[in-house]
């Protein structure tokens, strides 16, 4: 297929690896500019391109770029582009490391429902639960019981699909996490965020969340991605001394 990349950073330039592995034709494009990506896109084999390309010349794009900078995307990116090119959001909402105070998600938006809305796209929520150290080197073959299980949350089930063979073909099982209203689950501050589970173990923790997110389990992933950010916080304090 032809890919298209928005964001080379980690989760973009593992992903985009993968896929030229794979015999994918992929194109990625950052918000610094194709000269930037020239180092990049040499040692894989890829091509730059500007976000107009990957959005419209392309089977599958892949936004991975932090949260709020979809709001610094065009807001025509996708103007005629045909419904069968399929959009995955791999973005997570960091409120205290980078993205501020997004009101829609904090009154109760999915991250990825409200990168739908603004990009105005049915999007497939998924590769934002793993790390991109383990993205790149955890993947295993089919049929492994040690294979890290990844969720994806969609609303176009052959959208879904299309993503879920993509995942299995880099090395990693497929949980069907249902719409993209329930792509909550698999979010920072949840017991399945970066824990690198085995399928069925996966199922489990998805399931004992239960169908609906009501204020208080609202409140405690909260306090919990909160948490995480504050560690992170820390981490790269500590790298940066």
């Amino acid at each position: 297929m032809k890919i298209g990349i928005i964001g080379a950073g980690n989760i973009g330039s593992t992903l985009a690896k993968h896929f030229k592995v794979l015999g994918h034709q992929v194109s990625i494009a950052n918000s610094r500019g194709s000269e930037s990506l020239w180092e990049l896109t040499q040692s894989l084999g890829i091509t730059a391109a500007t976000v107009y390309d990957v959005a419209r010349n392309n089977d599958v794009v892949l936004i991975a770029i932090p949260q709020i900078g979809v709001l610094n995307l065009p807001r025509d990116l996708f103007e005629g582009v045909s419904d069968e090119v399929i959009v995955i959001d791999t973005c997570n909402y960091y409120p205290l490391l980078r993205d501020g105070q997004i009101e829609a998600i904090d009154l109760g938006m999915t991250d990825s429902e409200w990168v739908s809305s603004i990009i105005d796209r049915p999007v497939v929520k998924a590769f934002n639960s793993i790390t991109y150290l383990n993205l790149a080197q955890a993947g295993l073959p089919k049929g492994n019981d040690k294979r890290i299980a990844l969720p994806v949350s969609g609303d176009v089930q052959h959208h879904k699909e299309v993503v879920s063979e993509l995942i299995d073909t880099i090395g990693f099982d497929v949980v069907d996490n249902g719409t993209l209203s329930d792509s909550w689950k698999q979010e920072p501050g949840t017991p399945v965020y970066c824990t690198d589970l085995a399928k069925q173990d996966l199922l489990d923790r998805l399931s004992a969340l239960g169908d609906n997110r009501t204020y208080e389990v609202k409140e405690q992933l909260m306090e919990k991605r909160i948490a995480q950010e504050k560690q992170l916080i820390a981490y790269f304090e500590e790298v940066e001394k």
